[in-house]
């Protein structure tokens, strides 16, 4: 009902409406409080109301609201405080408070959210130190408020930050050396504030910052000059009088060193030698100048370009290089477009996994618009593209590969069938807890939520199964392999349009079973593959195991043993960790957490593509659920 010259106040009589799901009166001349008891709506999922005359308090029975993800206020007259018991609403993922009249300190416990905006309003106190545990949070929005105190240094641990805004505020001290692992961070303002100490260098190598403002603070030192600081059109240091530097355009004053007679003389010393060797540098230089000139005379160097504006170009030689000459001692896999190899770039040592696709393969080579799609979306649980080489190679064959970044932990398939370690090994077997199993589980949500969701033309993978997913160092899932991905013209959840160059959909035992009879591709036939995975994450089976025959699936064998035989299909590995607990609440509660799994995994791979429960929900639901474990006392099972 939005966007219509709507008066008057919201009907109480609208509590009547138990089986709704989405509200939205937007943009009306509503005025007046809330005054229905909203937490009658159990199945609301989205509460839209931004940008009327609403005021009165928020109403407190928003916390009956389990099923409510997104909630937007702004735009109002609301007052008084956030409700304390906000974090109740276990599903919650956007919330927008921004532009009312609310005040008083805030509490950030919702763990789910990924959008919070609480701009424009009258809080105060000091930001608290929880909010290092909002794991999936993008955007963080507390602009024109009065928050005072220093910025904690949890803030940092919420990596996948891509919006930063803090803003007129009061806040002080230096910025926390936890904002070095922000590396995600796009938008970056924390102008008009109280901040002090010297600008961190850490952002010279953040990859994706586009705006920093750290204009009308109390900075001070040297100013950096790289990454974002080479650009004065973004970076803003305006009203910092102590700091110096920088590149021409910020007109700043030069940094003044004193220096004792001892720091002189060693000065001066140091310069004679480095003209010194920079001469005899110069001769080196051309001497390999003219040595590879003769060597180009002979080989023809092969030509190479990237469609990647966001990585440096890489030669089929540079990659030669890298990959020890693609051998088969650094092949890592090998798959239906081609061949991957680990390799490491000589000239920085950033190792890369690179992916050279086998042209004689159809659907090998997308189509312009599916690369230019695929290559500007980011996040952090997607594999990031580094750049795809096109060129020839030495033969004077056509050459074309995919450059990644490299994933030290591999496929999450080797984690959950590893190979039989020889006799004489003595590495660290491949096991994978409970806790790590969830976390994982839920990252592949997340990834699967953006891009059906959050794109701005929803994406189908079409090929989800364990070896395309990808741990890093800490962990992490991240899913990869886009060779089948499709791109959906229509954001609908089921659609018939779509543009692929790819025939085949999927793998057996994770493909949709529509796509076996022709269906279309859709985000249902994602959400399928993801309910297989899960379940074979926590059975330790794989979909294709010879004990399903004739008409029992994993999806079957896992609905029969509900709900009394939990322990029977689960991974040996989790039983034992179940069974090593003397308390028995643990024991209740990790078993009581393995059934909710399950339960989600079939509710995924149901055979009726409408019937399967939405990726945000079971990323609500998994987030829940990890929770549940981390209040159990159960987070430290979690080992890298």
């Amino acid at each position: 009902m939005g966007d219509n010259p709507i008066t008057g106040e919201i009907p109480r009589s609208i509590v009547n409406l138990v089986n709704l799901e989405a509200l939205g009166i937007e943009n009306t001349i509503l005025s007046g409080a809330i005054m229905f008891n909203v937490g009658n709506l159990q199945h609301l999922m989205f509460l839209m109301l931004s940008n009327s005359n609403l005021s009165g308090m928020i109403p407190s029975s928003l916390q009956k609201m389990k099923k409510l993800s997104y909630l937007f206020l702004d735009g109002n007259h609301f007052h008084g405080h956030i409700p304390s018991h906000l974090d109740k609403c276990q599903s919650l993922m956007w919330l927008d408070l921004s532009n009312n009249n609310l005040r008083g300190s805030i509490f950030l416990a919702v763990k789910t959210l990924i959008y919070l905006n609480l701009s424009h309003n009258h809080f105060n106190g000091a930001l608290p130190t929880d909010i290092g545990q909002i794991d999936h949070l993008e955007t963080l929005d507390i602009s024109s408020n009065m928050f005072g105190g220093e910025i904690p240094s949890t803030l940092g641990y919420c990596v996948g930050l891509v919006r930063l805004e803090m803003k007129d505020n009061h806040l002080e001290g230096s910025i926390p050396q936890s904002f070095s692992f922000l590396r995600s961070i796009e938008i970056l303002d924390l102008s008009n504030n109280n901040l002090s100490g010297e600008i961190p260098k850490c952002f010279e190598a953040f990859p994706f910052l586009e705006i920093l403002d750290l204009s009308y603070n109390n900075f001070e030192g040297m100013l950096p000059t790289e990454g974002v600081f080479k650009n004065a059109s973004v970076t803003f240091v305006i009203g910092n009088n102590k700091i110096c530097g920088g590149i021409p355009e910020f007109r700043l004053p030069k940094c003044i060193f004193r220096h004792s007679k001892r720091e002189r003389v060693v000065r001066e010393l140091k310069l004679v030698l480095s003209i010194t060797f920079g001469l005899l540098g110069v001769v080196l230089i051309l001497v390999c100048a003219y040595v590879c000139w003769l060597k180009k005379k002979k080989t023809k160097e092969p030509t190479s370009s990237s469609i990647a504006d966001t990585w440096k170009n890489l030669s089929y030689g540079t990659l030669l290089k890298a990959t020890d000459g693609f051998s088969s001692t650094n092949l890592i896999g090998v798959g239906s477009f081609g061949s991957v190899y680990k390799g490491m770039l000589q000239e920085n040592g950033t190792n890369v996994a690179v992916k050279v696709l086998n042209l004689t393969r159809h659907g090998a080579l997308k189509s312009k618009a599916e690369c230019e799609a695929l290559k500007n979306i980011k996040h952090r649980n997607l594999l990031k593209v580094l750049t795809v080489c096109s060129g020839t190679n030495y033969a004077g064959n056509d050459f074309k590969a995919l450059v990644y970044e490299f994933m030290v932990n591999g496929s999450l398939q080797e984690w959950l069938h590893p190979s039989p370690m020889p006799a004489d090994a003595n590495g660290p077997s491949k096991n994978l807890s409970l806790i790590q199993r969830i976390k994982i589980s839920v990252d592949i949500a997340f990834a699967l939520d953006y891009l059906h969701n959050q794109c701005h033309n929803a994406i189908v993978h079409c090929d989800l199964k364990p070896s395309n997913v990808l741990l890093d160092a800490e962990m992490v899932g991240h899913i990869g392999d886009f060779g089948l991905a499709k791109i959906l013209l229509e954001s609908t959840s089921y659609t018939s349009t779509n543009i692929s160059s790819a025939g085949l959909r999927g793998t057996i035992g994770y493909a949709a079973p529509e796509y076996g009879m022709g269906s279309v591709i859709s985000i249902e036939g994602d959400v399928y593959s993801y309910g297989i995975l899960l379940l074979e994450m926590f059975t330790g089976l794989r979909p294709t195991a010879e004990i399903f025959k004739e008409n029992l699936n994993l999806h079957s064998f896992v609905k029969e043993a509900l709900p009394g035989r939990v322990l029977e299909i689960t991974d040996p590995i989790l039983v034992r960790e179940v069974e090593s607990h003397a308390s028995e609440s643990r024991k209740s509660t990790l078993q009581d957490c393995l059934l909710m799994v399950y339960r989600i995994g079939i509710a995924c791979s149901v055979g009726v593509p409408g019937e399967r429960t939405s990726i945000t929900d079971v990323a609500a639901q998994l987030c829940s659920i990890r929770d549940k474990l981390y209040a159990a006392g159960l987070q430290g099972e979690v080992t890298h």
